[in-house]
């Protein structure tokens, strides 16, 4: 196998890690944001709930730098189809987060209840809204993107702002805000007491089974879906340019991939275990292990759709000949493999940091504790 093509199929995989990574942190914060309202049901509580994510929730959004930094240095021709065709999607994306940084430094600036109320309301958009285009994302990439190139690879999209929020763009965005508010209850599980730490058992007790009623809905829907499949012209080794293939739409081609290699089944059946073990743990009180099977429920959710779409990236539901595929949307062999040399250095790095900053920053957190605490939200 030819090194260029190694490298696309590692940069494949690390695209999945930063999804993943992205999903688990940042889903968990923003999950906490949705659910602040029903976790704190005064502004003591509202507090406490956001003093337990404030060591994290900036140091998190590291992960949409590194997936969209990725995307553009390794997936220069996705990077430029999506952020232009989606480009309303991504300034609403923008929006909210521009909002979250505001919601966290300003609450608590101001003992009027109004003013905080309407801070506490703006953590519930730009928890909720970020999670929803997350899964939306997943979604229409199933179903495919209204794009096409002109022969001098000049991409144009022709669907609208409403054609991206599709029944079945919804119903992803649904489960991806289910997966988050149940990652964000095990995280208050963990440094929460109380009524606050019991609201969390519950949420996380129906958010999870919602996510996998939702991930069978999903699964069922895509067994009847038009997939894209590759008959002829493609060049694993080939260059970036996606002109040069076959594509045929059939009913049922997502599936094609299990049907050719059936221990992938293993990874959808991951979901359902992780679920089921992760809502075992958190009616027990055991917010490490419900915390850690929502992680896998992620990493298993998004390798579902990999597996499924591989070898494609961003399928075309206006000429499916022009997808963007593994092998010919990626950056040249030399770009590549500097960029593996940098995420084998850093990525560690990132880790070992992310987790000694969630040692040193352990422990419970109550409304009495921050009362009086100067540097706290």
């Amino acid at each position: 196998m030819e090194l260029y093509v190694v490298l696309k199929l590692i940069w494949w995989a690390l695209l999945g890690v930063l999804l993943i990574g992205l999903a688990v942190m940042v889903g968990m914060d923003m999950g906490v944001g949705a659910a602040l309202r029903y976790l704190g049901r005064n502004d003591g509580e509202r507090r406490a709930a956001i003093n337990m994510i404030a060591p994290h929730w900036d140091g998190n959004q590291v992960w949409f730098i590194l997936g969209g930094g990725a995307v553009f240095a390794a997936w220069p021709t996705i990077y430029a189809t999506a952020f232009s065709g989606l480009y309303v999607v991504m300034l609403l994306l923008l929006w909210a987060m521009i909002v979250r940084p505001l919601g966290f430094e300003y609450r608590s600036k101001m003992p009027s209840m109004g003013w905080r109320n309407l801070w506490d309301w703006s953590l519930f958009v730009s928890g909720a809204v970020p999670m929803i285009v997350f899964g939306a994302a997943m979604g229409n990439m199933l179903e495919g993107v209204p794009f096409h190139f002109s022969w001098d690879m000049v991409s144009y999209y022709t669907g609208s702002f409403i054609t991206l929020f599709n029944p079945f763009a919804i119903l992803c965005g649904l489960m991806s805000l289910a997966l988050a508010l149940y990652q964000g209850a095990t995280m208050i599980m963990g440094r929460g007491e109380g009524v606050i730490r019991e609201r969390a058992i519950r949420l996380a007790t129906v958010s999870g089974p919602a996510a996998l009623v939702l991930f069978t809905i999903g699964g069922l829907w895509v067994m009847f879906m038009h997939g894209y499949v590759i008959t002829s012209g493609a060049d694993p080794a080939g260059p970036a340019l996606p002109l040069n293939k076959t594509v045929t739409r059939e009913a049922g081609a997502w599936l094609a991939n299990y049907g050719a290699v059936p221990v992938l089944w293993i990874i959808p059946g991951l979901v359902y275990a992780a679920i089921a073990a992760g809502v075992v743990a958190a009616r027990r009180g055991a917010a490490i292990v419900a915390w850690w099977a929502g992680a896998v429920a992620w990493a298993a959710t998004i390798s579902t759709v990999g597996a499924a779409m591989f070898p494609f990236l961003m399928p075309s539901s206006s000429n499916p000949s022009q997808s963007l595929t593994v092998w010919d949307a990626s950056s040249s062999a030399g770009t590549l493999g500097w960029m593996l040399v940098f995420t084998l250095i850093f990525v560690p790095i990132i880790l070992v940091y992310t987790s000694w900053a969630f040692y040193v920053m352990r422990g419970k957190v109550t409304p009495a504790s921050i009362e009086n605490d100067d540097h706290a939200y």
